[in-house]
């Protein structure tokens, strides 16, 4: 079990906040809003009414014992950034901070911020990417270039061997994880003559625009 606060307890917050408790996790959720407080109390490990703006607010409330703290704070660009501020000085090792664009974002990195998080530009562009490359399940980003992708395997790929397909050499994407959804096994770097099946998940690593084109060849 880990520790976590979540600081503004609007739409997304509440849904952080609620979503780390339901998975065991103790949580310490903080708003200025006593009605916001409340809907979350039965959700939480700890529901605290307060100013999180406060340096030493936050110390009170143990937030420097956390493993990671999210703040999500609305249209209050101002707020986002000091709190990221006393929470880099008080040593979380996990800032999350939802910003309001690029710019503040990079306010925010700068601050102290561990992760910059933009919930309307990710949603449209994995909205997007769903619409145009309906195979693909889940990105997940690990550096400006590249990500980690799962996949269910287009309609090409199925009954071939990955040395068949060839995707390193072809696209420069790489399969790191097959999921076999009928066994629940996981094969972790799978070997060049497994044969992928239409029941299987594939975990591929590599440039997204490289992933796609993977999944759209002929």
């Amino acid at each position: 079990m880990k520790r976590f606060c979540v600081i503004g307890l609007g739409n997304f917050g509440f849904h952080v906040a609620t979503t780390l408790y339901s998975e065991g996790h103790e949580v310490v959720a903080i708003d200025t809003d006593r009605d916001k407080v409340q809907r979350v109390r039965e959700h939480s490990s700890y529901a605290i009414l307060g100013d999180a703006a406060s340096k030493e607010f936050l110390k009170g409330q143990g937030i420097d014992e956390m493993d990671g703290v999210v703040v999500s704070t609305g249209e209050r660009s101002h707020l986002s950034t000091l709190i990221t501020l006393y929470l880099k000085e008080l040593k979380v090792p996990r800032i999350v901070v939802k910003a309001l664009d690029e710019d503040h974002g990079r306010i925010l990195e700068k601050v102290g911020a561990t992760e910059v998080i933009y919930p309307e530009k990710d949603m449209a562009v994995k909205t997007a990417r769903s619409l145009s490359s309906p195979n693909i399940l889940d990105v997940i980003p690990i550096s400006e270039d590249f990500s980690i992708t799962e996949v269910g395997p287009p309609r090409h790929m199925v009954g071939k061997t990955l040395i068949q397909l060839d995707l390193r050499r072809r696209f420069n994407v790489t399969v790191i994880g097959v999921k076999e959804m009928l066994t629940g096994n996981f094969v972790t770097l799978p070997p060049a003559d497994y044969m992928i099946k239409d029941s299987d998940l594939l975990v591929l690593i590599g440039k997204p625009l490289d992933i796609e084109r993977a999944c759209q060849a002929k």
